[in-house]
């Protein structure tokens, strides 16, 4: 447990509690003419807890421990135990500031400290997305292939830091380049693992990250990027996809076919290609009608990227 210094003489901490040597006086008539400068200024030196109070919160929601989170913010244990009960109104900015930048890493806790399995479990997933066994990432790490199941299986909230590190350094290592087992990649696609190309690696660990399949996940778009180039659709694409249909709800069933094709082509970037294939069927004698049906789209839609894209833009681009 973090605990606080002893109060020596020369600190205004010991002026508080009665004691008058000149160090100690000194120190306190510091304090105040820096108090006095910031009123001055208008400089805020306390502020509501309720942001700093809100990370502490967020990071044991993430599985750090107190003592994890008052190690990198550099303040006592007690300290945050106070502030998330509102003990006080205000507390100094100072100490928000380094409470809102804390930031529990592997690197400042001791090798057997638990910390979340979060991290873990993502990088082993996403080197079975790519082709790896779990025996061979087990393997790597130096561990038992069961122990590593269950972690995966998330019977284990929690891992040792030295496996955390393990899975960071294997990751490294196996994540630029692809394994050989076919089982491995239809586990993850089963399972809808993300492979290392969907992971940030600054992120990968926070438990509100997603996976980023397509450059466009939690969009519409992002929906027809999955549909197109065969990938599973996400949690995040499935719900903007549900969200867009209840905005266009109202249209009708014509004018909503006309909506959605206009959204698939403009997430496959389609236009240009659909203007051009469409003059080609035009100049062989289709109808617009007949052009459209052997394009997939609507009449609608196609007179509308034949106007956005005319044919002396094609021709500059050719």
């Amino acid at each position: 447990m973090t605990t606080r210094t002893p109060v020596q003489h020369g600190e205004r901490r010991c002026y508080l509690r009665g004691c008058r040597l000149p160090e100690c006086l000194d120190a306190h008539y510091r304090y105040m003419s820096r108090y006095r400068l910031d009123r001055e200024r208008g400089t805020t030196r306390r502020v509501p807890p309720g942001p700093a109070a809100q990370h502490v919160q967020k990071l044991a929601d993430a599985g750090w421990t107190i003592g994890q989170i008052a190690a990198a913010a550099g303040c006592a244990e007690r300290t945050l135990l106070d502030l998330r009960a509102q003990t006080n109104k205000t507390i100094q900015k100072a100490l928000a500031d380094r409470i809102l930048t804390a930031r529990p890493t592997l690197a400042t806790v001791p090798g057997t400290t638990k910390v979340p399995a979060v991290g873990t479990v993502r990088r082993v997933q996403a080197l079975r997305a790519i082709g790896y066994s779990l025996a061979d990432i087990a393997a790597a790490m130096g561990m038992a292939k069961t122990a590593l199941s269950n972690t995966v299986c998330g019977r284990r909230p929690t891992v040792a830091v030295d496996t955390a590190r393990a899975a960071q350094r294997v990751y490294k290592q196996l994540s630029e380049r692809p394994g050989t087992s076919r089982r491995a990649t239809n586990r993850a696609a089963v399972m809808g693992w993300a492979p290392p190309a969907a992971w940030d690696e600054e992120s990968i660990d926070d438990p509100q990250a997603r996976p980023e399949w397509t450059g466009y996940c939690g969009t519409d778009r992002g929906w027809w990027s999955h549909r197109q180039q065969n990938i599973p659709v996400c949690k995040a694409c499935d719900q903007a996809h549900a969200q867009w249909k209840r905005d266009h709800g109202h249209l009708s069933r014509s004018e909503l076919m006309t909506a959605l094709s206009a959204s698939r082509a403009a997430a496959s970037d389609r236009g240009p290609t659909i203007a051009h294939d469409g003059r080609e069927l035009l100049a062989q004698g289709f109808t617009y009608q007949q052009a459209a049906a052997r394009l997939g789209i609507s009449t609608d839609y196609l007179h509308h990227e034949l106007r956005r894209h005319p044919v002396a833009v094609e021709s500059e681009a050719a």
